[in-house]
């Protein structure tokens, strides 16, 4: 999805989108840097309760720590899955795909959204550069 053309604004190489109940929806974005490194964004974004736009947090995932980060969440969802919550149908969740909500899965495709929805107001120029996180 390709964001207006200033240096403020960046273009996603790929996104997929989850929603997750009436108020909350999950985006997962590519990005490319200046120099052409990847990054991946994590962002949930909430539909304030009085209708008054939305909330959004986003994590900003450097491909250096891609492995760890899918180990660790893949360990911590196997443990609720397996330890604490065995007997849960979590398959029972999986209406969305059934229902074709999740179209551009494998395709590369891109989700259109309004700016003001999803939108990334600072530019991270490299997957060292922490320092910009911090600021963000």
């Amino acid at each position: 999805m390709a964001y207006e053309s200033n240096d403020n604004k960046m273009e996603s190489i790929y996104s997929k989108r989850i929603r997750a109940g009436k108020r909350r929806t999950y985006f997962f974005d590519v990005r490319a840097t200046r120099g052409n490194d990847y990054y991946l964004t994590i962002t949930e974004s909430r539909k304030r309760f009085n209708d008054n736009g939305y909330d959004r947090h986003k994590i900003f995932l450097y491909k250096e720590d891609f492995n760890k980060f899918i180990k660790a969440l893949g360990e911590a969802v196997d443990h609720v899955k397996t330890q604490l919550m065995p007997d849960f149908d979590f398959d029972a969740f999986n209406h969305d795909e059934i229902e074709g909500e999740n179209e551009n899965e494998n395709t590369g495709a891109t989700v259109e959204l309004p700016a003001a929805e999803h939108d990334d107001s600072k530019n991270f120029p490299s997957a060292s550069s922490t320092e910009e996180v911090d600021k963000w």
